[in-house]
């Protein structure tokens, strides 16, 4: 980096944005009911609970989710609901590193953009387990300190050591002709 020598500049420690990833999966998980199936008739993805973990360069999401399959057995005479907590680990590479950051400091957070989600339910060619295929899709986020550089001014700034500037001064009918329409919706 070349600096202008008329300039002052000043290096700065502070936490940032450092990394960001985002990774969309297909998996297929197997359950084994207690009985036979004979017809899905239903298959429900919950409780998908997860952490992110830093691993290298990428970041890891560590998490379990509990599948329930409702199904008829004894042909289509008898229903139950098998569940099961299937445990998972999803690498998820970062496509944006800043390789100055300093990595004792990296902290890392998951958001599920799409929550595991069952898009097909079939039985076995074995006829005694069901074939369930999941859908998930994690977005992650690096952060931690880097050093960035800032421009000084080297006479500093004399704007706001003349002027006094008192918020308490306003007087409550200077607010009256706010528009309330003009307001975003989440201060409502």
């Amino acid at each position: 980096m070349s600096l202008d020598k008329d300039l002052h500049y000043r290096e700065i420690y502070t936490k940032a944005v450092c990394g960001k990833g985002r990774k969309f999966s297909q998996v297929t998980n197997t359950v084994t009911p207690p009985h036979a199936p004979t017809s899905i008739l239903g298959a429900w993805i919950i409780n998908n609970q997860y952490d992110a973990v830093k691993s290298g360069d990428q970041v890891e999401v560590v998490g379990t989710y509990d599948i329930n399959i409702w199904y008829s057995y004894d042909k289509n005479t008898k229903t139950d609901v098998a569940k099961e907590t299937i445990s998972y680990v999803e690498a998820v590479g970062l496509s944006y590193l800043d390789k100055k950051h300093r990595p004792s400091t990296a902290e890392v957070t998951a958001a599920a953009t799409q929550e595991p989600n069952c898009v097909e339910a079939s039985i076995s060619s074995s006829g005694d387990s069901v074939i369930i295929r999941v859908e998930r899709e994690f977005k992650v986020e690096m952060i931690a300190e880097t050093k960035i550089w800032v421009v000084v001014n080297p006479h500093g700034s004399d704007d706001f050591d003349d002027k006094s500037v008192d918020f308490d001064d306003a007087e409550d009918g200077d607010f009256e002709d706010l528009d309330p329409d003009f307001l975003d919706d989440d201060l409502n």
